[in-house]
């Protein structure tokens, strides 16, 4: 018989924390409940959840401290599904690891999709379905707007479908909430390096198999930088780019 995942939820607000805990048992899943941190960690001493969603706000300790007593250097003991209000993004990607997010309000069902795809990859461990080689949907993240023009512009006379961000965190707020094939990032961001953009991508179940180029353009001793960016966890590969035809070409190579 297969085993039930565990889900432990930790949110101050009662009535959201009785509804997830109901369509989540109707889903199959053993549910556990805590109103704070301090009952989160509590918890964890009996139990051991395969998912914690946690709300980042709550009086007596927030999700910001929880996060930081289960982490062990910097990356959750568990896997966890964060709900945080959307002003405060740039923040939390800076500073989170998690395998998904979700900004409040939210519809739960959803929250309930996103639920199924993180514990089906960290706890199924199941097989991404193939997808059709027609679908070519490429991601571009880039602050510099005459060149995300003029690259967009190439990727469509390709036949590619497209879709743009010009900062790292309007870019992981949209893949997650439309998973492309490929994304191409900018190392030099305003806000987020592009490495680090990456990494969170990987991060999150939901974007785990993006395929993620980062680039960059008149950078000095390629071969040494180049070696040490593809060391950075989920780069496939590290471009130079002198024209958009660069992008378009190593996306063609992925």
């Amino acid at each position: 018989m297969e085993m039930k995942a565990n889900i432990l939820v930790i949110d101050d607000e009662e009535d959201l924390r009785e509804n997830l805990k109901y369509v989540l048992l109707m889903q199959g899943y053993d549910v556990q409940l805590a109103e704070d941190g301090v009952q989160g960690l509590k918890k964890l001493e009996t139990y051991t959840p395969d998912l914690i969603i946690l709300d980042l706000n709550m009086p007596n300790m927030g999700g910001i401290e929880f996060y930081q007593r289960i982490c062990d250097k910097d990356i959750p003991r568990f896997p966890v599904f964060v709900l945080t209000a959307r002003a405060n993004m740039e923040q939390f990607f800076k500073d989170f690891n998690v395998d998904g997010f979700m900004a409040k309000p939210f519809e739960i069902p959803d929250l309930i999709s996103e639920v199924k795809t993180i514990i089906n990859k960290r706890v199924k461990k199941a097989t991404p379905v193939a997808q059709e080689s027609s679908s070519k949907n490429v991601f571009i993240v880039d602050n510099d707007q005459a060149f995300l023009a003029r690259v967009g512009t190439a990727f469509l006379m390709k036949g590619f479908t497209v879709n743009v961000a010009s900062t790292g965190t309007e870019a992981i707020e949209r893949i997650t909430r439309k998973v492309p094939d490929v994304a191409c990032i900018r190392m030099n961001l305003s806000d987020l390096a592009g490495e680090v953009v990456i990494s969170k991508l990987k991060r999150m179940a939901k974007t785990s198999d993006v395929r993620c180029i980062l680039f960059a353009s008149g950078i000095a001793e390629r071969e040494v930088i180049t070696d040490k960016i593809q060391h950075k966890v989920g780069v496939e590969k590290f471009v130079v780019v002198t024209s958009e035809q660069d992008l378009v070409d190593a996306v063609r190579e992925l």
